[in-house]
């Protein structure tokens, strides 16, 4: 039977043959109509390829296999499968010569109706984007890979606190969360390289830590010096784990967002705060404290300088000397006003 159901679906599924080469796959549609159309055409492929030596299609699905396999050292990894089980909804068992612009849109449609952002909605569109464009361009799967405009991200401030609200928000966390909010806020390390960070990348006679180049966003290795405070708060950790420093109950910290971290936000009475916010905070009270843009960008690892622009607002202490230089020329200014420039005499007094 080429039409059929599984026992755990309520889409077609379709089982075909064609020269010996047996095709079995989802239709992804409850409709028997829209599946015999699918199935039908399918088959139609499947012969021109045999026939004609036409270009075999690929499937949505194979191509994000090939994807990870050929990505596995991506930073941004855990966040890729997260969008990809979203897709995974919609495009599963679709053919990528079916992807057009429309199916974008309603892509898009379809993720705005979650009340998401737009930010949200651009990382999973460039993630589709770079998905088709490995497609059509390396593998040779894909004649033209649709192309579209994200959508438009309203420019963000940059969300940091106070010192007096950190230290509001320590005293609101458990044990663990504290100590590894003390060391964030000591060398701006993002999350996954906190809690990940192992005992064999700590050296604390020369106080330095270091961040392997496939544990880096940038892909660099990055030299983490650790302040007297970050070293305190590595030795409270001694003997709680062989291999990972931070730890909850014995075992690695894996997820940080939890419901501990959002109720000592409350109580801290901290609003539109994420975990990752800390490392601005970290960054911010360096520029403020008079750090060089120059030597912030090698202590966070930031690729370019760039991206560390955006905390440069927070100090204008290089520009004081310019202001101060204006002053003084009007100061100069008002008191030769006071003067007939002509006789050297002051004005509306007699010789």
């Amino acid at each position: 039977m080429s039409l059929y159901k599984r026992k755990d679906s309520s889409v077609w599924w379709i089982k075909i043959t064609v020269n010996g080469r047996t095709v079995q796959k989802s239709t992804g549609t409850p409709d028997i109509s829209k599946a015999q159309e699918f199935h039908d055409r399918l088959k139609t492929q499947l012969w021109e390829q045999t026939k004609l030596g036409a270009k075999r299609g690929y499937s949505w699905n194979e191509a994000v296999v090939r994807w990870l396999n050929e990505t596995q050292h991506k930073a941004s990894r855990i966040d890729d499968l997260g969008h990809l089980r979203w897709l995974d909804q919609h495009l599963n068992g679709v053919e990528l010569a079916e992807i057009n612009r429309d199916t974008l849109d309603r892509l898009i449609q379809d993720k705005l109706a979650n009340q998401v952002s737009n930010s949200t909605v651009n990382r999973m569109l460039a993630l589709t984007r770079s998905i088709l464009r490995k497609a059509s361009l390396d593998w040779e799967w894909l004649d033209n890979a649709p192309k579209f405009r994200l959508l438009p991200e309203p420019s963000r401030r940059i969300r940091w606190i106070t010192r007096e609200d950190a230290d509001r928000l320590i005293q609101e966390l458990p044990n663990h969360l504290k100590a590894m909010v003390q060391f964030s806020l000591e060398t701006g390390l993002r999350r996954a390289n906190v809690t990940g960070l192992q005992w064999s990348q700590i050296d604390l006679t020369r106080r330095c830590a270091w961040i392997h180049p496939d544990q880096a966003k940038a892909r660099r290795a990055i030299a983490v010096p650790l302040s007297k405070t970050a070293v305190v708060i590595i030795r409270e950790q001694l003997g709680k784990h062989v291999t990972h420093v931070f730890t909850y109950q014995g075992k690695p910290v894996v997820q940080v967002n939890t419901k501990a971290w959002q109720k000592a936000l409350q109580r801290a009475g901290i609003v539109d705060f994420r975990w990752h916010d800390l490392r601005h905070t970290w960054a911010s009270w360096h520029v403020q404290a008079g750090t060089p843009l120059q030597v912030l960008q090698e202590l966070g690892g930031w690729e370019s300088v760039e991206m560390v622009r955006r905390y440069a607002h927070l100090s204008s202490e290089h520009l004081a000397e310019y202001v101060d230089r204006l002053s003084a020329f009007r100061v100069v200014e008002t008191s030769q006003s006071s003067y007939d420039l002509a006789t050297g005499h002051k004005k509306g007094l007699d010789n």
